[in-house]
């Protein structure tokens, strides 16, 4: 900004020559951007001191990117993301976060631990209309994993994702990517990759998730990601249900990782000026059980477009979509025939009642 900010010409010393107190006046958008850049690079190390949880990897033209492997209720992988991103000054910050939960950047610590701890019914209608009732049911049920560890470790999700958000506003001409598989897309395939009685077993397993966490589960935490470890230990007698959760996203981040590490064309004075690019530096942050995949994958030729996709309702989902509905309303029904059953009973029992129902009988047998 002082780089490109005129000086008026009453701030100018009176011995400075015109041509001299103009020269800010004059400066065009691509210097103002070499000075900046520059500034940038100064900064940036050339041999940085990363925490063991980054994973450092190259693409063909240069570019480099280092992968930051966190844990979702960690407050040490919080001090990674800081440190990894003041060090090597990226110029793409990717998170693992999609549209659907890119809210939970801008709120408060204390906001989201309220909202992680609250799954009523609102949310589940808002899920079910945004997802379909199979996959809406499957995300509630997901978000009761999470609010559970919430509400043990009384820590809020995304922390490394927000303190990732912070930091790369802080760095110039920095972007910031959402790098996950849309969270719809997910849950569609893997409720079509599970059979009739794997979704009803799944749902059983997770109504009734209630084991407290330890404090020894609190340290593992520091080292391990405790949601995704839990979740892997649920969906490991499910082979398809791992590949949709967790396998086909380790490919959609590789890809983005590998889209955001494209090299930086760097700004021209004029159209005939030729295009001169720089190898760019990416820093990723994901669960650390993605940070495997995303190296198996790194060398390979990726195309997202099938795991992209969804495949139709199968038969076993539309038996076990109607099995809900006829549950719901069927409950809903025998509540409102009780309910109504009870009013009667109360309404009869009244004096009142009794007493004009009386006169009626006597008008009835006078006639």
């Amino acid at each position: 900004q002082a780089a490109a900010d005129p000086v008026s010409s009453s701030d100018a010393p009176e011995d400075v020559p015109k041509e001299t107190s103009s020269v800010s006046q004059n400066i065009s958008d691509a210097d103002a951007f070499k000075i900046l850049l520059e500034m940038k690079m100064k900064k940036r190390q050339k041999k940085p001191t990363l925490p063991s949880t980054v994973t450092e990897l190259d693409t063909e033209d240069g570019s480099k990117v280092y992968v930051v492997g966190t844990a979702h209720f960690s407050d040490s992988s919080k001090k990674d993301v800081v440190k990894t991103i003041q060090e090597v000054q990226p110029d793409v910050v990717v998170v693992e976060l999609c549209q659907y939960r890119v809210s939970m950047l801008k709120m408060d610590e204390k906001t989201l631990l309220k909202e992680a701890k609250e799954i009523n019914l609102e949310k589940l209608q808002q899920a079910i209309k945004q997802n379909g009732v199979m996959s809406g049911l499957m995300q509630m049920l997901l978000l009761k994993v999470s609010a559970h560890i919430t509400e043990q470790l009384g820590m809020a999700p995304g922390g490394e994702f927000r303190e990732a958000f912070k930091e790369a506003s802080k760095v110039p001409f920095c972007k910031f990517h959402l790098g996950d598989r849309p969270i719809p897309v997910t849950f569609k395939r893997a409720i079509a990759a599970l059979s009739f009685w794997q979704k009803v077993k799944l749902a059983w397993g997770l109504c009734f998730l209630s084991d407290p966490i330890s404090k020894d589960d609190v340290e593992k935490c520091k080292q391990k990601d405790l949601l995704e470890q839990m979740m892997a230990e649920m969906i490991g007698e499910f082979p398809d249900l791992h590949r949709t959760i967790v396998s086909e996203r380790d490919i959609y981040l590789t890809y983005m990782l590998k889209q955001a590490a494209k090299q930086i064309e760097l700004p021209r004075a004029s159209e005939t000026e030729p295009r001169k690019y720089i190898p760019a530096v990416v820093v990723g942050v994901v669960g650390m059980g993605h940070v495997p995949g995303i190296e198996k994958n790194w060398n390979s030729d990726l195309n997202i477009q099938e795991i992209m996709s969804v495949p139709p309702p199968s038969a076993s989902s539309k038996i076990f979509k109607f099995v809900i509905k006829a549950t719901v309303f069927g409950l809903m029904g025998y509540g409102c025939y009780r309910i109504g059953q009870r009013t009667v009973q109360f309404i009869l029992s009244m004096p009142a009642a009794q007493s004009y129902l009386q006169k009626l009988t006597e008008i009835k047998s006078q006639h």
